[in-house]
């Protein structure tokens, strides 16, 4: 990636009003280190598709784990997938890989996958009683000290795996437990088992660790066509899916488990792992700030939960699943998004990304099998500036995007748009030159200290099939 180096402190003299740009790491801070991160899955059929994606997209990560666990669909005797499941779909990595690091050296080797598959509790739903393989894998992971980065532990499944993790560590390492959980982040896709709950919440609950737990996923699983809206729906389609992922692109995608007439199945577990993709929305700052695995907002100390467009909703003490989430209500009352505009906007946080999500795995999968001159490769996207910006009311904001970059010399086009949603200044303002590299808005003059106006830079290359990145500015008013 190229690195722009931007001054510490740049002062734009405009009609009269100054603005003072400051930051601790200017430009330099968008060069960040990859996430670690654990996956916990039951194997369901959507699992194994995400699981496709997860591994096209692994040089995104540092993958300290793949552990199987249950569910409350899912567990051994009971529609299980088998305990080697992940190791056919890592045979089918294995193959590709050669290629795949032609357009990227840094995914992962199938060895050191392999390496760090286990089996964890998957005798029944909610079984955490028993230390497995998958257990202490999460638990060597959370207690070395070597790297003290964040690890993401994703329940594609039951969260009960993590639980027994973190029972081991309350056992044998009471004294460490601050010092463990200030290194997770735990991002569920729903509670597909009671052990959050019964005991993480109850256990772990006073560190309050950053915990998401999604909804908002069924956007992209099996309920896609009464979720996503029509003019997205191409994406999803049997044509789309055949040309770009299921023919042609090698034995990785052919594992894919698309209906029989090629037409996507579901996905619901790939939000987890499209949070912690670096498309330069910066999404794991914040849950709220919102990314291609949705948005969030904070409920109760450190639990983060789809936004309800309801007025007056009150969000469930308990467990956040399918008898208690909002959207899943509402999908057993009919609703879909072409019938009811709350519903529609409840998933918009993640069904506004579904094109340029649906682009970046075509491409990937094009990886599979073409050289690096055939396929597309995503832009860079730059900034002349440091993207976190002061200002005060009625001073003008100038955004450039200077430095910006195609890998394969595409043209790039340019979009500079408000997030509203991930504002706290509750208004709209007007971008300026909004289809160019360089852009600019006047703050509203009603506008508060502290409050925060996001600016998301969107650049899409010309190639095929045509991939976008981002980088956000925020601006904090003084």
């Amino acid at each position: 990636m190229r690195k722009f180096k931007a001054p510490l402190a740049i002062i734009f003299a405009l009609t009269g009003l100054f603005l003072l740009v400051t930051s601790a790491a200017g430009e330099e801070g968008w060069i960040r280190q990859k996430p670690r991160v654990i996956v916990t899955t039951d194997g369901e059929i959507d699992d194994q598709c995400s699981m496709v994606r997860f591994l096209l997209c692994a040089n995104e990560f540092d993958v300290e784990g793949i552990v199987l666990s249950s569910s409350q669909y899912h567990w051994r005797g009971h529609d299980w997938a088998g305990d080697d499941w992940v190791n056919h779909y890592l045979g089918a990595y294995a193959e590709v890989y050669p290629n795949l690091v032609k357009h990227d050296p840094a995914y992962p080797a199938p060895e050191y996958l392999r390496e760090r598959t286990a089996v964890g509790n998957v005798d029944n739903e909610g079984e955490m009683d028993k230390v497995t393989p998958g257990s202490e894998l999460i638990v060597r992971v959370l207690l070395d000290r070597s790297d003290p980065r964040p690890v993401w532990l994703q329940a594609w499944g039951g969260p009960n795996t993590i639980a027994r993790a973190l029972k081991t560590i309350q056992e044998k390492y009471p004294k460490r437990m601050a010092e463990v959980a200030n290194k997770i982040r735990l991002f569920l896709i729903w509670e597909q088992d009671s052990t959050y709950q019964a005991y993480i919440q109850p256990h772990w609950g006073k560190y309050k660790i950053l915990t998401i737990i999604s909804d908002q996923f069924e956007a992209i699983a099996y309920r896609w066509k009464n979720i996503v809206p029509v003019e997205f729906q191409r994406y999803f389609e049997s044509d789309w899916m055949r040309e770009h992922i299921l023919e042609n692109h090698g034995p990785l995608c052919s594992l894919y488990k698309a209906h029989e007439n090629g037409e996507f199945r579901s996905e619901g577990d790939s939000p987890a792992f499209l949070h912690n993709i670096a498309t330069g929305l910066r999404n794991m700052d914040s849950p709220d700030w919102g990314g291609w695995g949705g948005r969030y907002v904070r409920v109760r100390d450190n639990l983060w939960l789809d936004p309800v467009p309801e007025a007056g909703y009150v969000y469930p003490d308990g467990r956040w699943y399918t008898y208690t989430a909002w959207g899943r209500a509402m999908t057993r009352k009919g609703a879909t998004s072409a019938t009811n505009e709350l519903y529609r906007e409840y998933f918009k946080p993640l069904w506004r990304w579904v094109e340029a999500i649906q682009n970046d795995f075509a491409a990937r999968a094009d990886w599979c099998v073409k050289s690096y001159d055939e396929a597309n490769h995503p832009p860079v996207v730059s900034l002349a500036h440091p993207e976190d910006l002061r200002a005060k009311p009625g001073a003008m904001v100038r955004l450039s995007a200077e430095g910006t970059n195609d890998p394969d010399g595409d043209e790039l086009t340019y979009r500079w748009w408000q997030y509203e949603e991930a504002d706290t200044y509750e208004g709209t303002v007007e971008i300026e030159n909004a289809e160019s590299q360089q852009a600019w808005f006047r703050v509203p003059p009603d506008a508060r200290r502290r409050q925060m106006i996001h600016v998301v830079c969107e650049v899409k290359d010309s190639g095929a099939p045509p991939l976008t990145r981002y980088r956000r500015v925020v601006v904090k008013i003084e």
